[in-house]
């Protein structure tokens, strides 16, 4: 009944033997046990086993080998499979090869190399020589801790005790290098395999195709595509799954749901990637709307959600800006009997991050060291981005040279972060430090560095700087994102090239889908601080057909562009617009008209305008009035 998927007869037919005071033993167990866990079933294999262990039937090796199996699936934490193997002991059954391959194989998602390769050792000297499993899944620690070298010496083992790497293998390390952007490295690996007569197979392509992505190579990942097209390999559920999330990285949400339309046609169903892929775009776009419909697409589709989908929904509604929402998720997942891994508490450091508390941030990653949940390199990113958010430099700056200093082992990703938080905190000498840094580790760098890098020399209006990262972006078949035509608009902005940012505008929209609500209020600032009006005026016609509503800085630049250029008259007749098209104003719309008038010594028609403001906002407070009259005392002492 198990092997046929009739898992509803199989446990009706246990419960049966029990109804009946028909005795029941360890094989009956195991073989439900067996049928949940083939048909993905983990958390009712664990119920069975737990009920077995109730009425005191004692496991055998296969049955411990088989829930093993199953706490990885589960993600359990690690002190709780070493328990399992300890009561294993217990019983005097001694782990065999499939056990230890099972248990090294646990330590890929909490990244725990070191535990391992004490396993690897442990498994040696109890005479049980490694497999080609054993490698494989020791090779997929190593590659998720990012332990490269470590790497190529189990690869040099294999060789040296007759294993000869397989497809497997090299996929294995090609993800490993691939996911830490070192993808020459990777290609090299491909030509090797191939050379060895190995051909690349789906996972292969895939794996590239992601990586090229991830790093913002968007020709190359294509390239690779296509490859795998012209050479008769078909996609599979995770190529659609990466192209959906390159898509949606970019911007280009049109291009994303054609990929996801294809998926289907081909007939693939979306599995829990594409659907956490979803989440996490349209969260990262601060698209809260979109990221509530697709969970309950999801829903629908009878997904019932796991750790990973509850970590990502924690991530969608912080990047959302809707932490509440985040921490209720989090809340319903410990309600739901989930217990938070490694990544849910990324997922909430991250979440605090972006929230500015920093104090908070600190606490999780104590609770982590009290759980002995090992805090890795993005535990950390997160924690300088809470420190930088919060404006908390003295800590940000102890922490950056904890990682300098090696009290933290020096991850490239740290550096990347390094040059991402001093950044936008405009620390430059900081920011240069931590980029060279990355050069002088030979790292493969990624489009959001290059972009952090080009957005500090735009602020500083360090023109060539900018052109010399732009070349290196060219050169090494890196794609433009919005960002970096964002940043480019600021530079140009400020700068008083008015007329080149509105071509990196267009240029945008030629290249890059369609321009943000930063794109459009960077432009009109430029426009309306050299009085050209008019042109403003066009930029602001173009925002509303592209779509976007005008947010507060939109209007708050018109207001401060009119009063720079003594149209007092249409600063508030747009006041005016935006009360009655509720978009209220705050105290810089107001403050801006007040000081136009105080600059030009027309202080009394500025206390006209404060007089008259209650009959032309009945909404306003009295704290804001009396704030406004404040102003304009001082202003005229």
């Amino acid at each position: 009944m198990g092997r046929n998927g009739q898992l509803s007869a199989a446990a009706t037919l246990l419960d049966d033997f029990r109804t009946q005071h028909c005795p029941v033993d360890v094989y009956a167990y195991t073989s439900l046990i067996t049928a949940y866990s083939r048909n993905e079933r983990y958390r009712d294999a664990v119920s069975v086993f737990q009920q077995m262990e109730e009425e005191g039937i004692k496991p055998t090796l296969v049955t411990y080998n088989i829930v093993l199996n199953v706490y990885g699936k589960l993600f359990m934490p690690w002190h709780k499979i070493v328990s399992l193997v300890q009561f294993m002991k217990r019983d005097g059954i001694a782990p065999d090869r499939y056990t230890y391959n099972t248990l090294i194989s646990c330590c890929r998602r909490g990244s725990l190399h070191e535990e391992a390769i004490e396993l690897f050792k442990e498994m040696k000297s109890l005479g049980l020589g490694p497999d080609k499993v054993t490698y494989n899944v020791l090779l997929d620690v190593y590659g998720k801790s990012r332990k490269h070298e470590e790497a190529m010496e189990v690869l040099g083992e294999m060789d040296a005790n007759g294993i000869p790497p397989s497809l497997v293998t090299y996929n294995s390390l090609i993800s490993a290098y691939a996911k830490d952007g070192i993808l020459e490295e990777a290609m090299e690996l491909k030509v090797q395999m191939e050379a060895k007569g190995i051909e690349p197979d789906v996972v292969t392509y895939t794996t590239l195709i992601s990586g090229f992505e991830k790093v913002g190579k968007d020709e190359l990942a294509m390239r690779i595509f296509e490859e795998m097209e012209s050479k008769g390999c078909r996609p599979n559920l995770c190529t659609y799954n990466a192209l959906i999330k390159m898509h949606g990285n970019r911007g280009k949400f049109a291009d994303m749901m054609s990929i996801f339309g294809m998926l289907r046609s081909n007939g693939f169903t979306p599995d829990v990637v594409t659907w956490n892929s979803l989440l996490a775009i349209f969260g990262q776009n601060g698209m809260d709307t979109e990221v509530s419909g697709v969970f309950k697409e999801m829903r629908k589709a009878g997904f019932v959600p796991e750790r990973e989908t509850y970590n990502t929904l924690i991530s969608a509604y912080s990047r959302c800006g809707l932490f509440n929402q985040a921490m209720e998720i989090y809340e319903n997942m410990l309600t739901a009997g989930i217990g938070p891994d490694l990544s849910t508490y990324n997922a909430l450091m991250a979440a605090l991050a972006r929230g500015k508390h920093w104090q908070q941030a600190e606490k999780i990653l104590a609770e982590m060291k009290d759980l002995n949940c090992r805090p890795n390199e993005l535990t950390f990113c997160s924690l300088l981005h809470a420190y930088a958010n919060a404006k908390e430099l003295d800590r940000m700056k102890s922490l950056e040279e904890d990682i300098y200093g090696r009290v933290i082992e020096p991850r490239n990703i740290l550096f990347k972060t390094l040059v991402l938080v001093n950044s936008k905190n405009n620390l430059l000498p900081e920011t240069e430090r931590a980029f060279l840094e990355l050069r002088k580790r030979g790292c493969s760098l990624d489009i959001t560095t290059l972009n952090a890098m080009v957005s500090i020399y735009g602020r500083r209006q360090m023109l060539s700087k900018v052109n010399e990262i732009l070349n290196f972006m060219k050169e090494s078949g890196f794609t433009r994102t919005l960002t970096t035509y964002n940043s480019l608009i600021n530079m140009y902005s400020r700068l008083g090239d008015f007329e080149r940012a509105d071509g990196i505008l267009r240029e945008i929209k030629e290249k890059c889908g369609r321009p943000d609500l930063y794109s459009y209020n960077t432009v009109i600032y430029a426009y309306g601080k050299h009085g050209r009006m008019k042109e403003a005026s066009r930029i602001f016609s173009d925002l509303r057909a592209s779509g976007l509503k005008p947010d507060i800085v939109t209007y708050n630049i018109f207001v401060a562009s009119y009063v720079a250029n003594s149209m007092f008259v249409e600063a508030i007749d747009l006041v005016i617009y935006m009360i009655k098209h509720r978009c209220k104003p705050n105290e810089n719309t107001y403050n801006s008209i007040v000081d136009g008038y105080c600059k030009q010594g027309r202080r009394d028609e500025a206390s006209a305008f404060v007089q008259n403001l209650e009959q032309l906002n009945p909404g306003i407070s009295k704290e804001h009035l009396n704030r406004l009259s404040e102003r304009l005392a001082r202003s005229t002492t």
